[in-house]
């Protein structure tokens, strides 16, 4: 077994990053140190520890530009959207700083004669959090922040793609103040990151991932009654009515599809389309996509990166072969042949039309720069087609008609349902998933209810 960890760049294939894995002595210290940091931590008032999250995400903020630079070469993001990544990060940030008050608040009850009676919350302890590779800050700080505002201690496990993002998070907090042991990260192979999941210092898992992960991490906490919070996959739908505007229904979807190379829970993977609009609507698509630029992350120019891995893109590869054999039939042309082919990370964006249900293509999470559109004559259609999955995380429907399209909203199998947007997480809004999805819930006030556990006070007054 390897004791180092490597970073390969998608850019050119180069070693970016080497780390060793923590070793057992470093684990267990950790573990250690970050339950007795909790013991400490969790007394400290609540502005106080505001205020110290709040310097914690200045100081982030500060170091934008390198920090953008590391997320192109570490994942393969293009350079000119990859600060947008610490610009997110900043305002879910500090949205869930406002939000703790409320979240943490004490619930009052009633007034009965002789008692005194409330709910307050309870940090669970020491929260581990895993967190991927390809919105690497994004995802890790709906977890992180929560926990640490609600007075617990986190430990985290980063992707081995991105471990400079949990460095720099880590880094940051420190400058804010936050005290030793509170937040710290480990480097960890797969087996570790399992035995940790076991370990009795740990008391709640947030875990960002796919579903075989998520898995792992369920029969890893079998018999320890802890707390699991799964942010899984995702096959997100979208819906074009009859009614959408075109122009701004072409942009946003297109836009939910290859943004990121496509490589996003919550992104666009397969389209219906009302027929009275359908040949519009690829027509303009076709043109979107066309004016996209397939190329080296860290080129201004490109607006299309490579893949994370090369074997990523080959399943991209296969998964669009396999349909077109089926009979689906491909719209764009690749100008780029000098990059894509087989075993590169570097992948030119499709879509496929002639699209139906027994394609991969339109069930299986490709997490690539690939969209299906498929043709539908109703919103009954449509509806049934979206909710036609084994996931549920959100769904997005366009539509001049709001009322019909909450109505139909109210249909949809999701964690989240868009009317004229996709792709965005709102941190005033619950974000969670159904389905293979994952369960749990991150962000918004209800974001801290799984970082915390309540606390009952029955006193008797009158003897």
């Amino acid at each position: 077994m390897s004791t180092a960890l490597k970073t390969i760049s998608p850019i050119d294939g180069s070693v970016y990053v080497e780390r060793p894995f923590a070793s057992s002595v470093d684990i267990q210290s950790t573990l250690e140190k970050a339950t007795t940091a909790h013991k400490a931590w969790k007394k400290i008032p609540l502005a106080e520890r505001k205020a110290i999250c709040t310097k914690a995400i200045d100081a982030f903020v500060a170091k934008k530009d390198e920090i953008a630079e590391e997320i192109t070469w570490q994942m393969g993001r293009p350079i000119r959207s990859a600060a947008g990544e610490v610009n997110g990060t900043e305002e879910r940030a500090r949205k869930m700083i406002d939000l703790a008050d409320t979240g943490l608040a004490t619930i009052k009850i009633a007034d009965k004669p002789g008692f005194k009676r409330w709910i307050q919350r309870e940090p669970v302890g020491v929260v581990l959090v895993i967190a991927p590779w390809n919105y690497p800050y994004l995802t890790a700080i709906n977890a992180v922040l929560p926990a640490i505002l609600a007075g617990n201690s986190v430990i985290l496990k980063h992707s081995a793609q991105t471990p400079l993002c949990a460095e720099r998070l880590v880094e940051a907090f420190k400058a804010g103040g936050l005290p030793d042991g509170v937040f710290e990260y480990l480097h960890l192979t797969h087996q570790d990151t399992e035995t940790v999941i076991k370990d009795e210092h740990i008391n709640y898992v947030a875990f960002t991932g796919s579903v075989p992960g998520g898995k792992m991490v369920e029969n890893a906490v079998v018999g320890r009654f802890i707390g699991i919070g799964l942010e899984l996959g995702g096959k997100d739908p979208a819906y074009v009515r009859a009614d959408a505007d075109m122009v701004s229904s072409v942009d946003t979807t297109m836009d939910g599809a290859f943004f990121n190379s496509g490589q996003s829970c919550c992104g666009i993977e397969r389209i219906y389309v009302h027929e009275a609009v359908y040949d519009d609507y690829i027509k303009q698509a076709v043109e979107w996509v066309n004016k996209l630029k397939l190329g080296r992350s860290d080129d201004p120019e490109t607006t299309l990166g490579p893949l994370v891995r090369a074997s990523a893109a080959d399943f991209v590869r296969a998964q669009t072969q396999e349909a077109i054999k089926q009979g689906a039939v491909p719209l764009i042309t690749a100008n780029e042949s000098s990059l894509d082919q087989s075993g590169s990370p570097y992948l030119a964006p499709q879509i496929l039309t002639e699209v139906n249900h027994s394609m991969r293509v339109m069930t299986e999470e490709s997490f690539g720069p690939i969209v299906g559109i498929q043709k539908v004559s109703s919103d009954e259609e449509a509806i049934a087609l979206m909710n036609d999955s084994e996931f549920g995380l959100t769904a997005a429907i366009f539509t001049s008609n709001i009322d019909e399209g909450i109505a139909l909203g109210q249909q949809l199998d999701t964690g989240t349902f868009f009317i004229n947007r996709c792709d965005y997480l709102d941190p005033d809004l619950a974000w969670t998933g159904v389905k293979n999805s994952g369960h749990g819930c991150t962000l918004s006030v209800l974001g801290f209810e799984s970082l915390t556990r309540p606390k009952s006070f029955h006193i008797k007054t009158a003897i």
